[in-house]
């Protein structure tokens, strides 16, 4: 009985589903023809790498001052070998809030990252809305993020509209 009722609501559903009309867009293959996003990615890769260096540095630091108390702790009284650990460990709290400030979830990077990508996303966002309701499609879906898709015809793939609208040609 279950069995049953529950074929019948799948059938019901599929009925209703099959007035809507639904789109597919490929937001890497659009994000990939727009320049704006291209430089932005450059960028946040470029500031990246840079932080990633000040932060390796700093990691690089305490390596050399705990190598330096390895060699010499035979040499240090007592008071000297808890200040030079005081400051080794001092200095591994520097660089471990160094990173989270730069790479943790609230980082620069995430602000920055958040900054760049923000416009663009908003601008294809209201470029496949604008679409939409033209169109009158009740869902469009992300077939590059979408891993439950295994076949989609081509005619419902809006991608090179989007791309038009917002003024960049397809590659």
């Amino acid at each position: 009985m279950k069995k049953l009722l529950f074929i019948a609501v799948m059938l019901f559903s599929a009925l209703g589903m099959s007035a809507q009309k639904f789109a597919l867009v490929d937001m890497e293959y659009i994000l990939k023809n727009i320049p704006a996003y291209e430089r932005a990615n450059e960028q946040l890769s470029q500031v990246a790498k840079k932080w990633q260096a000040e932060v390796d540095a700093m990691g690089t630091e305490v390596q050399t001052l705990y190598k330096n108390y390895q060699n010499e702790s035979v040499f240090l009284s007592q008071e000297q070998k808890k200040a030079r650990q005081e400051a080794i460990l001092a200095k591994e709290k520097e660089a471990s809030e160094l990173k989270k400030k730069y790479f943790g979830p609230e980082g620069e990077l995430f602000k920055k990252r958040t900054s760049l990508m923000t416009p663009i996303q908003e601008e294809i966002y209201n470029a496949v809305k604008d679409i939409s309701e033209l169109r009158g499609y009740s869902l469009v879906l992300d077939r590059a993020s979408d891993t439950g898709i295994i076949f989609a015809s081509p005619k419902v793939d809006i991608s090179n509209e989007v791309l038009t609208k917002l003024g960049y040609s397809a590659n």
